[in-house]
């Protein structure tokens, strides 16, 4: 009988077949323009708790998805984070000198070569998502799912909040909204496109793994409040505190620290119980929750 790797084992796994998967489906650094692809290199490869593709793999795991079409989905989600973070730390957003422990893109090369990258690795995405081998009804799905989570009713149009926000005091209904937007909408779509990559869904199995991506989706942003305001640079690998120093509202900032650590262990219940339907095959997505609200960085 085959022993289950433990979790620790299994999420080290995945993040070494990623670096492999991320090299695979990037241009090569010998290919002109040498310089950007470099810096996508750069942007993408060595850094980052890949977060993202571990809930591809795991969800891919409820229907016995195959492992390239899984890869393949999780690097396209990757893509799409990573050049987000290049776009963010930019001087005209977040104005950072630090992601994952070393110089952000637009320190490290400059900032017209760090727009081409956050521009070049969206299509990248793209590219890679859609060349898999499953049915193309399903393919096409994946790709407008991706697409609709990364643009303005997603992940940019919670950047746009996000940015629109600094000063403001907000309700906790509309920084739920905005988070919901801006780090909820790429997990959900993680969990979707592993899910995806197995089989089509119905709309039993669509509503239960929505409201797990929702739980942990909006845990994984209170953590990550609560962490910018205990922890220092080192351990985050960015800059600590500069949410507070930026005036952006937080979980921290509307409910106070003990608040913001229970909300997140209530979210934590709630993303276990989504997945009861699930059984033992949701494992992996019961263990990255807890991961999600667990971590220290």
């Amino acid at each position: 009988m085959t022993t289950m790797p433990s979790f620790d084992q299994w999420m080290k796994a995945v993040q070494a077949e990623m670096e492999d998967a991320l090299l695979r489906h990037l241009p090569a650094t010998q290919q002109i323009p040498v310089r950007l692809h470099e810096a996508m290199h750069y942007a993408v490869l060595d850094g980052g708790k890949r977060v993202r593709p571990l809930l591809v793999h795991a969800a891919g795991a409820l229907f016995d998805a195959d492992a390239r079409e899984l890869q393949r989905a999780a690097a396209a989600v990757e893509m799409i984070h990573a050049y987000s973070l290049v776009h963010d730390d930019m001087p005209c957003m977040d104005d950072d000198a630090l992601r994952r422990g070393k110089p952000t893109v637009h320190v490290q090369y400059d900032e017209a070569c760090a727009l081409l990258v956050g521009d070049a690795l969206q299509s990248q995405a793209f590219d890679v998502l859609s060349s898999g081998n499953l049915p193309p009804e399903r393919q096409l799905a994946m790709v407008r799912l991706l697409a609709q989570a990364s643009g303005s009713l997603g992940m940019c149009g919670g950047q746009a909040i996000d940015l629109d926000s600094v000063g403001l005091q907000l309700t906790l209904e509309e920084l739920e909204r905005m988070h919901q937007l801006k780090t909820g909408a790429l997990l959900r779509v993680s969990v979707l496109l592993g899910a995806l990559a197995g089989k089509a869904l119905n709309d039993d199995e669509t509503a239960a793994l929505d409201a797990y991506a929702a739980a942990t989706g909006l845990a994984f942003q209170v953590v990550d409040d609560v962490l910018d305001a205990t922890a220092d640079s080192a351990t985050l690998g960015k800059t600590a505190g500069k949410d507070a120093a930026d005036n952006k509202p937080t979980y921290v900032s509307i409910l106070g620290l003990e608040q913001s650590r229970a909300l997140a262990e209530q979210l934590c219940v709630d993303a276990h119980r989504a997945l009861q339907p699930f059984g033992e095959k949701a494992r992996r997505l019961r263990e990255l929750a807890d991961l999600i609200v667990q971590r220290k960085a």
